[in-house]
């Protein structure tokens, strides 16, 4: 499968064509923004995506229908699709023509005869993709699919920002749930998958499906078995709660069915009301309890503030004759009975008026003392009856709570369950559902001889889809590839090709064996090494698929390879002029690389058809000879500036 044209049509019937030679080195070279790159987009658009991604500006605005002509062994098919009405992001709207040898259609007879599904069939068909159906393991949330066209353009695009990216590979390899797309097809299209597969694959489910149901009724038996008993005697429980029965059985079995099938003949019998009287009267009690506590407590604060206040008074004294006896200010008795004073000499008599006005203050303060002493004690005695008191109180308080709590329990259980005859009889309910219940059938020597044939069945129709030798055959044939990879780079002198290379695709990526060490593509270095390994595998991957016969479309679109060798700015002002961008070494690269795309599209993958957009213009006739056109300016440009423009407005 190639590209033989890609054809453009303006609003007013205008025609623009592109032809390309169908295998060998195509290059189109010229200045930035002429529609270089919008090329691969048309084609994939053309292919049966239905998203719309052509560029906005004049390839939008004057383009009214996209075609490509793609080319087939002794058939050629013409794809035509119009440009989303009212600038819709999508269109699966299609004008398909085929024929031995077709011209392309003129602009009054462009109409819609088909959609995306009949492109994706048709080409799908035509190139020889064999039916087969991607098998999702259990599990999985994703479905089975078929491999179509629809998935070759992972291996046929490397735009502009892929072609020297260190993660990605493959295009479109960073978008949600295609990884998974890449992998699973690659191997389609390099011929790991038997014909019959679907059907295989269709047989396989069938007996996957019987296997499992015969295995759910075994489990089911055993199941019953196990659990007949527990659930019986769980049934018994609820209905001795719910006084049903006066009392649980023994665990037999048997008898523990006997008794739920004499359940069956339960009565409903009439229950009391709702007691809220009760709740009442201890609902009062309680605030009584609670007021009564209050009140001790008020009593136990006014007793301790007056137990404080004595306290007081009584330190006070008890420290002023302190301070008299530390100064030796007290009178002291004498051996007569009499009393001496330490301030007073001894003629002055002990019984003058001032020595019998300091006894009379101190007769009054040891009075005073007592006092407070027989006082203390009785506040002291005073306050324990008040906390004895509290203590029974709130005893009281925590028993009436109880009961009150208690009681509401109660009332709302009568109200949650309706009665207890509405919850007796839900219990009847399940005892005779689960009575009513027929055991399942016994598992005899036949079920298990026919469990025996299908998982025998079952293995050979897996080893029939490949699963015992498939990544095998698929790690056999990227190893080949991997080999071609390790000579293009090297002849690209990029890092790390005196390595082995691995193209690894669980990973997606290429992986370095380097002294032992595995190094992935991401840790290799700056653009150039990228571009060589990019291609390199790119390159293999395609010569394998021609020189098997494997159902690869033939065509590899490059976007800008040369862009790693020269500055942005001198490379976009190089604009296909001939040695405009200088640089002798660098030109050497460009060169080279340039060779090696022509060698291996004529020489060595023949038939292989490769399409570059470029900036570059080489002077060597061979350069020459793959220009599909003069290079590209403004104009001329892929859409010519005449043409007339259709904006859509909303």
């Amino acid at each position: 499968m190639n590209i033989l044209e890609i054809i453009l049509y303006s609003h007013d019937g205008q025609v623009r064509r592109l032809k390309f030679k169908s295998r060998g080195l195509n290059i189109i070279t010229g200045r930035s923004s002429t529609g270089k790159s919008a090329l691969s987009t048309i084609v994939e658009y053309c292919m049966g995506r239905s998203t719309f991604l052509v560029p906005e500006g004049p390839i939008q605005d004057k383009v009214s229908w996209y075609g490509v002509l793609f080319g087939f062994s002794g058939e050629q098919v013409f794809v035509g699709k119009p440009r989303p009405e009212n600038g819709g992001a999508s269109c699966s709207q299609v004008m398909i023509k085929r024929g031995a040898s077709i011209a392309h259609p003129a602009f009054d007879e462009l109409i819609v005869n088909g959609n995306d599904e009949s492109v994706v069939t048709l080409l799908s068909e035509l190139l020889g993709i064999p039916t087969n159906c991607v098998i999702v393991p259990e599990g999985q949330s994703r479905t089975p699919f078929e491999v179509s066209i629809k998935h070759a353009p992972f291996f046929l695009f490397q735009k502009q920002n892929l072609i020297t990216s260190a993660d990605q590979l493959f295009y479109r390899q960073n978008e949600p749930f295609l990884p998974q797309a890449i992998k699973d097809s690659l191997p389609v299209f390099l011929g790991i998958a038997p014909d019959d597969r679907l059907e295989i694959d269709a047989e396989l489910r069938k007996k996957r499906r019987d296997l499992k149901l015969l295995q759910r009724d075994i489990a089911a038996v055993s199941d019953f078995i196990e659990t007949a008993n527990e659930k019986a005697l769980s049934l018994l429980i609820e209905a001795r709660q719910v006084g049903i029965i006066p009392q649980l059985p023994d665990s037999d079995k048997t008898e523990a069915l006997d008794i739920l099938q004499s359940c069956l003949t339960w009565t409903p019998q009439e229950l009391p009301n709702e007691d809220l009287t009760t709740i009442a009267k201890l609902e009062d009690s309680l605030a009584n309890l609670l007021e009564q506590r209050n009140l001790e407590r008020r009593a136990l604060e006014a007793a301790e503030n007056f137990r404080n206040k004595e306290d007081g008074f009584s330190d006070e004294v008890a420290e002023q004759k302190s301070r008299l006896e530390s100064i030796g200010s007290m009178p002291r008795e004498t051996a007569d009975g009499g009393r001496s004073w330490p301030f007073a000499p001894d003629s002055l008599l002990p019984h003058g008026p001032m020595a019998e006005s300091l006894i009379a203050e101190l007769r009054s303060l040891e009075e005073e003392l007592k006092s407070v002493e027989g006082e203390r004690s009785k506040i002291d005695e005073y306050t324990v009856g008040i906390k004895n008191r509290i203590i029974e109180i709130s005893d009281k308080i925590r028993s009436t709570q109880a009961d009150l709590a208690t009681a509401i329990a109660a009332n709302e259980a009568i109200a949650q369950l309706g009665d207890r005859n509405a919850s007796a009889a839900r219990v009847i309910g399940r005892i005779s559902w689960f009575l009513e219940q027929d055991p399942p059938e016994v598992v005899d020597d036949d079920v298990e001889r026919r469990v025996k044939r299908l998982l025998s069945e079952i293995s050979q129709l897996e080893k029939d889809l490949g699963f015992s030798d498939f990544d095998e055959r698929l790690q056999s044939v990227l190893n080949v590839i991997s080999n071609g990879i390790s000579r293009f780079v090297t002849e690209l002198e990029a890092e790390f090709s005196g390595h082995p290379i691995r193209l690894d695709l669980k990973k997606m990526t290429l992986i370095f064996d380097r002294d032992g060490k595995p190094v992935p593509m991401f840790k290799t270095g700056g653009g150039a090494n990228q571009l060589a390994y990019h291609l390199g595998a790119l390159l293999s991957l395609h010569s394998f698929a021609i020189k098997y016969g494997h159902p690869l479309p033939s065509f590899l679109f490059l976007d800008q390879p040369t862009q790693v060798y020269f500055p942005s700015e001198t490379y976009k002002r190089a604009g296909g002029e001939i040695g405009a961008m200088g640089g002798d070494a660098d030109m050497e690269k460009v060169r080279s690389l340039f060779k090696m795309l022509h060698r291996v599209a004529e020489e060595e993958a023949p038939g292989l058809q490769i399409i570059v957009s470029e900036h570059a213009n080489l002077a060597d006739e061979w350069f020459q000879d793959a220009l599909v056109e003069d290079p590209w300016t403004k104009p001329p440009a892929l859409v010519p500036e005449e043409w007339p423009e259709k904006i859509d407005r909303a």
